[in-house]
């Protein structure tokens, strides 16, 4: 599509957009009164405003039936990890069975470090990105000192090219080769928190597999905002959170996945809890751990209802969007900033990019790195109603989220932006 730099244009486009009544389901901040442009969806998500509601009826239920809401809600408190199952399964491309909404996004990561990070005097590193979530990074160290190595000896983190401010496949899937007889486990952010790159799943999963390691993926940034397909990419596992894109609210139950071949496997040593053993003897108390199938097996404690609750509410209308039209959105709305963005900058002397220009490398989240007067330039962002995001050094991340941001939201941050910098 030919892109104009118009506020009638992007209106054009609101006036075409078949997602655009999902805007009105959400609870948009207000700065001095007027409605926020909120680009920081990549932090956290809006609130639907259905989410009350569900949170509601748990909140009633609790207080007519008390415990025996386990059972007799009209969403029964026993099964209420199964009630976003086939949500989930959609979003991150698995089945039901591989996926479930459970802990705190670092709690799955050592969940899944204990059955997959299993290393031997000859297989013990880990490869990942440099500059990983400091989750990501706080879990590698503290595992690998728990299984006696050093990051120095055990951690490969993989910096871009000189000059470059995204890591290219090629050299990511040549690590991997250079290191295969070491490798113990391959794992990234599915997509980089810092410069929005999203990798290339796929290829860095066959990758590591050719290796003879194992494969996982930190999707805090990913999920619900990029086309993921972890069965048919033959993922091993994934971890998330639910309060960025998912809208699930401040920390907010997460999630994981698990691939079938592993679900199956009750061999797999994994630190285990009542919640993920056998269902059908869970309350009978008796000694022996019994794995569920599937990741349900990782479940450690019983399912908070509270944040269950507020996630079912965003599932419901990831449900109704579809992840596919969401994406296609994504894509020409991140477009159209890009596009806006490049024609305040044509000399290149305000700020550069660090996110990739082709679409298929990225979700809705663009990194803005400035070259002058950055922390001025965000303050006047955020004085004029913009709520975006800071990180250091000197970035600023947005974006524009399709479930509640429009074309005219990209336009006016546009305006903002081209007169804070200059």
């Amino acid at each position: 599509m030919k892109f104009e730099n118009s506020l009638a244009f992007a209106r054009s486009l609101d006036k075409r957009d078949t997602l655009k009544s999902y805007r009105s389901q959400f609870l948009i901040p207000k700065v001095n009164g007027k409605t926020s442009i909120y680009l920081t969806g990549n932090s956290l998500g809006l609130q639907p405003k259905t989410t009350k509601k569900f949170v509601n009826e748990e909140l009633d239920d609790w207080a007519k039936l008390g415990v025996e809401g386990h059972v007799h809600s009209r969403r029964p408190w026993l099964y209420y990890h199964k009630f976003s199952k086939k949500s989930l399964a959609k979003i991150v491309g698995g089945k039901p069975t591989e996926v479930v909404a459970m802990n705190q996004l670092t709690v799955n990561l050592h969940l899944m470090m204990v059955s997959f990070y299993r290393p031997t005097k000859q297989r013990f590193k880990i490869l990942t990105e440099s500059g990983a979530f400091s989750s990501d990074q706080y879990a590698f160290e503290t595992q690998l000192k728990f299984h006696g190595y050093t990051t120095d000896e055990a951690l490969i983190e993989l910096k871009p090219r000189n000059g470059e401010s995204y890591l290219r496949t090629e050299d990511i899937l040549q690590a991997i080769r250079e290191n295969a007889d070491e490798l113990a486990l391959v794992i990234f952010g599915g997509v980089q928190y810092y410069t929005g790159q999203f990798f290339n799943i796929p290829a860095i999963t066959t990758a590591g597999h050719e290796a003879g390691a194992i494969v996982g993926f930190d999707l805090a940034h990913a999920v619900g905002n990029v086309a993921l397909n972890l069965h048919k990419d033959n993922v091993d596992f994934a971890v998330w959170c639910s309060y960025k894109y998912l809208n699930a609210g401040p920390g907010a139950i997460a999630g994981a996945f698990v691939h079938e071949r592993h679900g199956r496997n009750f061999q797999l040593p994994r630190f285990s809890g009542w919640w993920g053993h056998n269902e059908k003897e869970r309350f009978q108390m008796k000694k022996g751990f019994v794995p569920m199938e599937g990741v349900d097996g990782w479940q450690l404690s019983n399912f908070p209802i509270l944040q269950g609750a507020a996630h079912l509410a965003s599932m419901e209308i990831f449900d109704q969007a579809g992840i596919k039209n969401l994406v296609a959105k994504s894509k020409l709305l991140t477009g159209y900033l890009e596009f806006l963005l490049n024609e305040i900058n044509k000399d290149r002397k305000y700020f550069r990019i660090l996110t990739p220009s082709d679409p298929k490398e990225r979700g809705c989240q663009l990194s803005i790195f400035m070259l002058q007067n950055g922390r001025k330039v965000f303050q006047k962002l955020t004085r004029e109603g913009v709520i975006a995001d800071w990180r250091e050094p000197n970035v600023i991340r947005v974006a524009p989220v399709p479930l509640y941001n429009s074309f005219e939201d990209v336009f006016r941050f546009a305006e903002i932006f081209q007169r804070a910098v200059r």
